[in-house]
């Protein structure tokens, strides 16, 4: 190797690192603050899942009440829905409108 491409080398070896360093490290940042918001996004969901959640168990508590209160009898219930004719049951309000 000549003598004069030893410096070379390490003054371009030195730029490409402060180059490099000036592109990688606002990349890392970029990267950083998407993963930060990502996580925040997440953190909201499972707040909302958790809430949806929470209802859900207050709804099935409310329906196990009733099921479970004052001699309730879904089963009889169910039975007298089925002997009643087709003409008797309930029609569906937007049937009823029409």
């Amino acid at each position: 190797m000549s003598p004069i491409l030893i410096p070379i080398l390490g003054v371009s070896c030195g730029l490409l690192a402060i180059f490099a360093g000036a592109i990688f490290r606002p990349w890392l940042k970029m990267k950083e603050r998407q993963m930060e918001l990502d996580a925040q996004n997440i953190a909201e969901k499972a707040a909302q899942y958790a809430a949806d959640k929470g209802r859900l168990e207050e709804r099935v508590a409310v329906l196990e009440r009733i099921v479970t209160d004052q001699g309730y009898s879904l089963a009889n219930e169910i039975e007298a829905l089925r002997s009643l004719p087709l003409q008797a049951q309930p029609v569906h309000e937007t049937e009823a409108l029409k």
